[in-house]
C-alpha cells in the first residue's frame, strides 16, 4: 500500500490534494466496477465514456481516492487528487505503486506488425527449456508459467499491466516475454518497465487510422529499442534483435545505442537462415551465425515461421541460452493457436486457419501455401471495421494474385456496414484477378467458410485468414462467438453428411 501524498510525489507534473494525504491506497483502476475498498478511481475519459461520471459510484463502493481533472462533487470523504492529464499522471503513480515490477524481472519486449505472437511464443518455450519461471503477455493471453489469464489489449494499459507484472514477479517469474505494439509505446503504456532485450519482427502497413504515415508507425516502433539506453537503468546486457531484410531497420538501427544482432535470409545478418524447406505440419532451415552453427527441424512451417524462429533464437541467446538448449526446444516447439493453425476434420484437403490481417501477413500466409504445392488454394478472407481503409484493396489484389479462388467476406465489421467493407475489398480483388479467374463475394462468415469447403478438392489447401484464434466476431449490434476454426470443422461434417445421403 502507499499512500495518496506518497503517490502524489512521484508525479512529474503540478498535482492538488483536496482531502487527506495519508489515506492509504489498496489499489488502483479505471473501472468502477473493480473498485474495492480504499482503491484509487482513476477517471479516465474515453471517446464514448467520461470516467467521471462513475466517481461517485466508485466512492460509494469503496474508493478512497479519485484522480480527476477537475473538482467532483463526491460523497464527503473521498480525497480528490486533481491534475492536468490523468494518462501521464498513471504513467507516474502506478508503477511505483506496484514498486517496479518491471525492473526486477528480464523483460524481453517484441514489435512489429506481424510474427509478435509466435516469436514471443518461441522465445517463452526455449527459456522454460533452459530452466527459467516465464511470464507471456501478448495478443492471446497473458501466462504465468502455464497459468492463463485474459487480456484485453495486445498491451494492456500502464494498470493492468502493472498489475499483470506484480503478480508474475510475486509468482517466481525471472522473464517476461511481451508484445509491445506500436498503440501502447506512442501512449507509453510501457511506462515504468526496463526492458534487458527488444526483437524487431518487420514493419508493414497497419494502424495507419491512428499513426497516419509510416514515418509515425516506425518512430512509435523505434521508442522500444531507444528505451534500452536510458540513463535510469538498474540491469545490464542489453541487445537489440532486428530483421535486418526489413525495408525499416536502418530506422531501428539507428535507434539502437546497445549491443545489436541481427537477423534474416536475404541480405547478410549475424544470424543467417537458408534451406528452407517447408511441408504443411513441419519445416527445416539451417542457421549460421556467431554462435550456432545447426540444421533446425520444427513442427511449425513457412517463411515467416523462419524469420520468427531467428528472431527467438537471437533473444534466447541474449538472456543467456546456449544452443544446445535452444536446438532442443525449437524442435518441441508445435504452433500458436490461429497462426497457420491445420485444422483436421476427416477432409481430403488441408483446411488452415490464420490470423493474416494485413497486407503482409495475408501475402506470406498465401505463398507459404503455395509452397506447399497444393492443386489450388482457396482464401477466404476480408478486413476489420474502424481500421485502416487503405489497405482494403491491397489485401484484395493480393487474395486475387496469390489464391486461385478467393472468397471475400466479413471480418470483424464493428460500427461499420460490412457490405461497405466487402465492397472495398473486392474492389482490389478485381485488380488483381487473372483472366478467366473465379472469384466470390458473401458477406456472412459463416456461408462463405462453408462455401470454400464445398469447392475444394483432394490435394487443395483452404486458407481462412483474418481471425486466427479469436472467437468471436464484433458486429455494429454487439459481439457474437464464432471461432473460424469450429465453422470450418462444422463445414466439413455438413459436407460429409451431404455425401452419405
Amino acid at each position: 500500500m502507499k499512500t495518496v501524498q506518497e503517490l502524489c510525489k512521484q508525479l512529474k507534473g503540478i498535482y492538488t490534494i483536496d482531502g487527506n494525504s495519508n489515506v492509504q491506497i489498496t489499489g488502483i483502476s479505471s473501472d468502477s466496477r473493480d473498485i474495492q475498498q480504499g482503491y484509487l478511481f482513476a477517471c479516465i475519459s474515453g471517446v464514448h465514456v467520461d470516467g467521471a461520471k462513475f466517481a461517485s459510484q466508485a466512492v460509494e463502493k469503496g474508493a478512497a481516492a479519485v484522480l480527476t481533472t477537475r473538482h467532483l462533487d463526491l460523497p464527503h470523504g473521498a480525497v480528490q487528487i486533481l491534475v492536468p492529464e490523468i494518462h501521464h499522471a498513471l504513467e507516474d503513480m502506478v508503477p511505483y505503486f506496484y514498486d517496479y515490477p518491471g525492473k526486477k524481472m528480464r523483460m524481453i519486449g517484441v514489435t512489429g506488425t506481424n510474427g509478435k505472437t509466435t516469436t514471443t511464443h518461441i522465445i517463452a518455450h526455449i527459456l522454460r527449456a533452459a530452466g527459467y519461471h516465464v511470464g507471456v503477455i501478448g495478443t492471446i493471453h497473458a501466462l504465468i508459467d502455464d497459468e492463463e489469464l485474459p487480456i484485453h489489449n495486445t498491451t494492456p494499459d500502464v494498470i493492468e499491466l502493472q498489475r499483470f507484472l506484480a503478480l508474475m514477479y510475486e509468482k517466481g517469474m525471472t522473464h517476461v516475454v511481451m508484445e509491445v505494439s506500436s498503440h501502447a509505446l506512442a501512449l507509453n503504456r510501457v511506462a515504468g518497465i526496463e526492458y534487458d532485450t527488444a526483437v524487431f519482427t518487420n514493419l508493414t502497413q497497419d494502424h495507419l487510422d491512428f499513426h497516419k504515415t509510416m514515418e509515425n508507425y516506425v518512430a512509435a516502433k523505434a521508442k522500444l529499442f531507444q528505451s534500452l539506453t536510458l540513463a535510469d537503468h538498474i540491469k545490464e546486457n542489453k541487445t537489440a534483435i532486428v530483421n535486418i531484410d526489413d525495408p525499416w531497420a536502418k530506422v531501428i538501427l539507428k535507434s539502437c545505442q546497445c549491443k545489436v544482432l541481427t537477423y534474416g535470409v536475404e541480405k547478410n545478418a549475424d544470424l543467417k537462415g537458408s534451406n528452407l524447406k517447408v511441408e504443411l505440419k513441419k519445416s527445416s532451415f539451417d542457421v549460421v551465425g556467431p554462435f550456432v552453427n545447426v540444421q533446425l527441424h520444427m513442427h511449425i512451417t513457412g517463411l515467416f515461421n523462419e524469420y520468427n524462429t531467428l528472431a527467438a533464437i537471437g533473444a534466447a541467446h541474449a538472456e543467456g541460452v546456449d544452443e544446445a538448449t535452444i536446438d532442443k526446444a525449437i524442435q518441441t516447439f508445435h504452433s500458436v493457436p490461429g497462426r497457420f493453425e491445420l485444422v483436421e476434420a476427416g477432409q481430403d484437403f488441408a483446411i488452415v486457419v490464420d490470423y493474416s490481417h494485413t497486407p503482409d501477413s495475408l501475402q506470406k500466409a498465401l505463398e507459404t501455401a503455395r509452397a506447399m504445392k497444393p492443386n489450388h488454394i482457396l482464401v477466404v478472407f476480408g478486413c476489420g471495421g474502424d481500421r485502416d481503409k487503405t489497405k482494403r484493396p491491397i489485401m484484395g489484389k493480393i487474395g486475387a494474385q496469390l489464391a486461385d479462388i478467393p472468397i471475400v467476406t466479413s471480418d470483424n465489421p464493428r460500427s461499420e456496414d460490412p457490405d461497405t467493407i466487402v465492397a472495398e475489398v473486392e474492389a482490389g480483388v478485381r485488380q488483381g484477378l487473372k483472366p478467366g479467374q473465379h472469384h466470390e463475394v458473401i458477406v456472412d462468415r459463416r456461408t462463405a467458410i462453408c462455401r470454400a469447403v464445398e469447392l475444394a478438392q483432394p490435394g487443395d489447401i483452404v486458407l481462412i485468414a483474418g481471425k486466427g484464434h479469436e472467437t468471436y466476431q464484433i458486429l455494429k449490434n454487439g459481439t457474437i462467438h464464432f471461432d473460424d476454426r469450429e465453422e470450418a470443422r462444422k463445414a466439413v461434417q455438413k459436407l460429409h453428411k451431404g455425401d452419405n445421403k
